[in-house]
């Protein structure tokens, strides 16, 4: 999509939109959000502002993702402008390729990983229904388990559990079974081959996210990713001799805003063309502003102050933030109600009507 101006229109900024908090909660669009992201588009439908959702959580491809955006928000999300917590796990598939891998959290972890590209995983949902008995309370757990055929990904190759050493864990999104992930993440992590064999060097963990409360649907905030993480850690370390060792994506980590300024860029170049007067030809400009949008302050507000200029950070009341004035600990460059509220601060910061 390219926005063509009949006056110069000079596309120097861009926005990064949070969205459990700031653009839904739950299914449910919260704030405005509807009509705040209309703004950014022109009569036609065309993208006229750069904007992406820069999200911590996941669970489903991102093109799954972009459509439930769309019929939701009743406009047109793509793809690109969807990035995830596991997002940057994309990066590692040149390690990973054809290494036996599992994945776990909700949603449908193995399939993510297969759309990018990984050749051999399993989530850990399947990986424990090869072993009886892995999960000594699964007899009393009452909700019931897809069957293995139904759940693996068509054109996955069946892994051999029995005798391939897995070579690497990811966590993908928030666990549903906290107990059962738990036990076969140490039993896998402590042997780094089959679950109970002899100690061996433990095999690399990665988290997509490291947000320890995040806003769903439920009026209060609910516990994330970073508190599975704290939980795992704090038991893996008291049954093993050696600290977990892993690596965590997500806000607020600078390279994930970095890399959103990337992707950005891409978005800029395909949908804000600056007509030069003088020649004619399209130029695009250095961003001035990138806009994080979020209701997290130890989150979104921190990661956008670490990683400095360009960013200009706006903290939403609809999520996590509840306060009357700026959060003590990590304060925004401006606190609003809601997300309309921020982008018409923006479009007007920007003069742009």
């Amino acid at each position: 999509m390219r926005f063509h101006a009949t006056t110069s229109f000079r596309c120097d900024f861009g926005i990064a939109f949070d969205i459990d908090g700031v653009i839904l909660r739950g299914r449910v669009p919260i704030g405005g959000s509807p009509q705040a992201l209309r703004r950014l588009y022109g009569n036609s439908g065309e993208l006229k502002v750069p904007y992406l959702f820069l999200t911590n959580g996941g669970g489903v491809p991102e093109t799954k993702r972009a459509k439930e955006l769309s019929e939701l928000l009743g406009v047109n999300i793509m793809p690109s402008q969807v990035v995830q917590g596991h997002s940057p796990f994309r990066n590692l598939l040149k390690k990973f390729e054809n290494e036996f891998i599992i994945a776990t959290g909700k949603g449908d972890p193995a399939l993510v990983m297969s759309e990018y590209g990984f050749k051999k995983v399993l989530s850990v949902e399947e990986y424990a229904s090869y072993f009886e008995n892995i999960d000594p309370v699964f007899q009393y757990k009452r909700w019931k388990t897809t069957p293995i055929s139904d759940t693996k990904t068509p054109s996955m190759p069946r892994c051999d559990v029995s005798s391939e050493r897995i070579k690497a864990a990811f966590v993908v999104s928030d666990p549903v079974d906290w107990g059962r992930d738990i036990q076969v993440l140490c039993d896998v992590l402590r042997s780094g081959n089959l679950p109970g064999d002899a100690n061996r060097s433990q095999p690399p963990l990665y988290f997509a996210a490291d947000d320890l409360e995040y806003q769903a649907a439920f009026p209060t905030k609910r516990l994330g990713l970073g508190a599975f993480r704290t939980a795992l850690e704090s038991i893996f370390n008291r049954i093993n001799p050696k600290s977990l060792e892993y690596v965590s994506y997500g806000k607020p980590n600078p390279f994930v805003f970095k890399n959103a300024e990337a992707l950005l860029r891409q978005l800029q170049s395909s949908s804000c063309l600056d007509h030069s007067e003088n020649n004619g030809m399209s130029e695009l400009h250095p961003f001035r502003t990138l806009y994080m949008i979020g209701d997290n302050p130890s989150v979104d507000i921190k990661g956008a102050q670490q990683t400095g200029h360009p960013w200009f950070s706006i903290l939403t009341r609809t999520g996590v933030f509840r306060g009357n004035d700026n959060d003590a600990e990590f304060p925004a460059d401006l606190v609003v109600d809601t997300v309309e509220e921020a982008v018409d601060f923006i479009l007007k910061r920007e003069c742009i009507s």
